[in-house]
């Protein structure tokens, strides 16, 4: 059995799988209610545990039922009678609260348990008054859920079961101090007897480190194979055409918000290309070639090895020999022309127990570069449908709105008194659809300033094809123009 060896972990003593002819009652029913008549693998082999009061942390993909699985325990141990929260489930994004609070109002159906979603950038007013209604199932970002732990709208006394769902998600999306502050509304006696579980489809370190900080001693449980680990690479590829692949990477660097990340290109043209796109859009992004002088290479090479470089861009030859710890992702801009290379790309994510994710973008005419590597080292790849400019403002909208409701919490009665002064103006400008572009601008510095580390120094202007936002030209062999040592505008970068 492969367990991480941190040393709050416990070694999994194993449950039999339940059969869906063994389940309680109660809980066949809330089954049926939702449409199931099998169980599916994670609820299987998860729902066990989960009856039992084991503290879990449970490895399982997005759509492999997951939600069953810590949903359908609620109805054998949560009371109906007890108007009060009794099971709270933290979520990423307001979408999976929906999602979650869907499936939840199904499964409960006529038992008497009441659910509720609570989420930012919506009124709170249908929230308060299914809270004060008694409520015994609460589903929500962690921001929200903080609001009315303040509010004292909602009250964690009678807590028995907590749920971190999609937890690596929700903390690459900077969740970690809302999830403190929400620990520090439990009493003593409710953290004492409080049943957590968290689900995640990979565990990298960090998730690791936040579990020991709201779990005891947590058992792992992994449905990717027989053996109990957190070891795992998510193997991702997008389908795009090759024209459209920087605007692409962009979009997906959004969705993904990635902690850290090589991107791996074939050429150093292309190498210099990307990290200039990249730091255009905001990143903190530098790369690594041959044409860099030695003082910029130990520069980079100190960035990377104390970890304060976001995204280094590199070809084969210049990351070779580079050991970046807790590496998030790795992403090939192109697949490798050696099916050998994508092994070592990928292999430097997923390290010493923790899990990483390797994205690959790939044209029509590079799809069988990455059939060929499927078949030659048995990797099962995950298509995903690439991310459209609606899926990135979803998501941007979701993530600026967490942060600005945080630090609109921090606010002191002085600071809140005179933002009031504003408060005309912006719904003049909200409600003028010219006016709006300045509130889009003030919000896009804030979240520039907030998630993205200032960009290093501009070393070429960007290519003015890309910058005015027409299709990009495919990067050319040839001489490079001389670095400016003008710093960009702030509105340039």
């Amino acid at each position: 059995m492969n367990l991480p060896t941190d040393e709050q972990t416990a070694t999994l003593d194993e449950l039999p799988e339940l059969a869906f002819d063994q389940l309680p009652d109660t809980l066949r029913q809330g089954a049926a209610r939702a449409g199931w008549s099998s169980l599916m693998p994670v609820q299987a082999r998860a729902i066990p545990y989960l009856l039992a009061g084991r503290e879990m942390m449970i490895q399982a993909r997005t759509g492999s039922g997951k939600t069953g699985a810590f949903m359908l325990p609620m109805l054998e141990r949560l009371d109906p009678e007890e108007a009060r929260c009794q099971a709270l489930v933290l979520v990423p994004t307001r979408e999976l609260a929906r999602q979650v609070t869907q499936v939840a109002e199904t499964v409960c159906s006529g038992t008497g348990l009441r659910t509720i979603a609570v989420y930012g950038g919506v009124g709170y007013g249908p929230q308060l008054e299914a809270l004060e209604g008694g409520a015994q199932i609460v589903i929500g970002t962690p921001g929200r859920v903080l609001d009315h732990l303040l509010r004292r709208t909602l009250v964690l006394d009678a807590l028995r079961m907590r749920v971190f769902d999609e937890a690596d998600r929700m903390l690459s999306m900077g969740f970690y101090p809302d999830m403190q502050a929400v620990q520090g509304h439990l009493p003593p006696a409710t953290l004492r007897t409080l049943h957590n579980s968290m689900f995640s489809a990979t565990y990298p370190t960090f998730v690791q480190r936040t579990a020991r900080e709201f779990m005891r001693a947590p058992e792992f449980l992994s449905l990717s194979g027989e053996q109990v680990h957190v070891t795992d690479t998510e193997h991702l590829f997008y389908s795009v055409p090759s024209m459209e692949k920087d605007r692409t990477l962009v979009r997906i660097i959004e969705v993904e918000n990635p902690a850290s990340a090589i991107v791996f290109c074939n050429t150093k043209t292309a190498v210099h290309y990307v990290t200039v796109v990249l730091q255009r859009f905001g990143y903190d992004a530098d790369e690594l070639s041959a044409d860099r002088s030695q003082a910029d290479r130990e520069r980079i090479l100190k960035r990377v090895r104390e970890g304060t470089l976001r995204f280094l861009v590199a070809t084969d030859v210049a990351a070779r020999g580079l050991d970046i710890p807790e590496l998030s992702h790795v992403i090939q801009y192109e697949p490798p022309e050696d099916p050998e290379g994508y092994i070592h790309r990928a292999g430097r994510t997923g390290r010493a127990g923790a899990a990483g994710v390797a994205l690959s973008l790939v044209s029509e005419a590079e799809a069988l570069t990455l059939d060929g590597i499927a078949r030659r080292y048995s990797i099962e790849f995950q298509q995903r449908p690439a991310p459209t400019d609606a899926d990135v403002q979803n998501v941007v909208a979701e993530r600026v709105t967490t942060l600005l409701e945080q630090r609109l919490r921090e606010r002191d009665r002085l600071q809140t008194e005179r933002s009031q002064r504003f408060v005309p103006l912006a719904r003049e400008l909200a409600d003028n659809e010219d006016e709006s572009a300045l509130i889009a601008m003030l919000v896009d510095d804030y979240y520039q300033e907030t998630l993205h580390a200032p960009p290093p120094m501009v070393r070429e202007t960007a290519p003015q094809d890309e910058l005015q936002g027409r299709p990009p030209k495919p990067p050319r062999a040839g001489p490079r123009r001389r670095p400016s040592s003008r710093r960009p505008r702030r509105g340039q970068r």
